[in-house]
């Protein structure tokens, strides 16, 4: 074929609507864009202008797509790419034109961040304010009921609480629970051997609490400071922070797929699910409005308001937890928080006369 040009690319040519390929070349005779098999033997051929060439986009394979219907691959980017701009036609696309590195891209990456951080401190806070609004009861109630079961199957015990101590707990509880916004109906208090939790108390969103025994023992006979934990906890559910945390969690991994694309169905879970792992765990405003609930609530019911404070001192005496607030803590430090029930209660008592 002496007429023939200089083969232009290599590559696979597809009949048309066949999934089977031909080891072929792209070349040019007579003007026309043809492909060849590895005899020589013409494949497929028509004028330029006439047949549809795929734009650039990274290494992506080209695609040429003849009249027929056939198509000719080829990952030889950059001889088609001469060959086009040979006939003046540069067939780069805007995509290709956008990855390659240019300077102006780090003040595109940089608008990027700057979106993802504003989207995170203003856009995602409002999301989760009206999520939380629109969220009818039976989503807490069955968030609720997947969490206990899931915790009483992997983590919690049966209790080994002696009746009357618990009975005194109970009392109490009922007691500051009928003053909340919710009432005493309005929750359901269990008790649970901690296991790796240890001393502990929390509320799940649909205002189930979970009081473990180990708590108890470390507060010993002190039974106000019970109550004085179990009133926070109401404090959590009454301002719906488990239900904040768990939405909150949830608009972050779609920021971060949003940001980062596809981040594999192993990162995915563990983002959602770690999101529901949150739900158990506050941030200091949350954890500081649930301390002022602990306070009004036992003030209410004629109970001492300290109590809380009582625990935290506990927890400094005995599990020597004398945490300070840093700006990577979660939490109030624990002297802190002491500080700022006893301011409270000062005022609250200030109020009252």
């Amino acid at each position: 074929m002496a007429s023939d040009g200089p083969a232009i690319a290599s590559g696979e040519w597809y009949p048309p609507g066949s999934g089977r390929s031909i080891i072929a070349s792209l070349a040019e005779r007579g003007g026309r864009l043809i492909v060849r098999d590895e005899s020589g033997g013409e494949l497929a051929g028509s004028m330029l202008p006439s047949i549809e060439i795929s734009s650039r986009v990274g290494r992506v394979a080209r695609r040429i797509t003849f009249p027929d219907g056939s198509t000719f691959e080829t990952a030889e980017n950059d001889a088609i790419d001469r060959f086009l701009a040979g006939k003046g036609r540069v067939r780069e696309g805007i995509v290709h034109r956008l990855e390659r590195f240019h300077p102006r891209l780090i003040a595109f990456v940089a608008a990027t961040i700057l979106l993802g951080v504003l989207i995170y401190r203003f856009a995602l806070p409002l999301m989760v304010e009206v999520a939380v609004a629109f969220t009818p009861p039976v989503v807490p109630r069955i968030m609720s009921a997947s969490t206990l079961e899931t915790m009483d199957r992997t983590l919690l015990g049966d209790p080994k609480l002696d009746e009357a101590r618990r009975g005194r707990i109970v009392e109490g509880f009922r007691r500051v629970a009928a003053l909340s916004g919710r009432g005493e109906a309005g929750y359901t208090l269990n008790f649970r051997e901690g296991g790796p939790l240890g001393p502990n108390a929390f509320a799940l969103p649909d205002g189930t609490l979970i009081l473990t025994d180990e708590l108890v023992d470390l507060a010993g006979e002190d039974t106000e400071m019970i109550v004085g934990v179990l009133a926070h906890e109401i404090g959590h559910v009454e301002h719906e922070h488990s239900l904040r945390q768990i939405y909150r969690a949830a608009g972050l991994t779609a920021l971060i797929m949003l940001v980062a694309g596809d981040i594999g169905s192993g990162a995915e879970d563990v983002l959602v699910q770690g999101g529901g792992l949150l739900a158990l765990s506050y941030s200091r405003s949350a954890e500081a409005e649930a301390d002022r609930h602990s306070v009004e609530l036992m003030l209410k019911a004629g109970l001492d308001p300290g109590a809380l404070g009582r625990f935290f001192q506990l927890l400094e005496t005995k599990l020597d937890d004398r945490s300070e607030t840093s700006i990577l803590s979660t939490h109030p430090g624990t002297p802190e928080r002491r500080k700022a029930i006893a301011d409270w209660i000062g005022k609250a008592r200030k109020r009252l006369e």
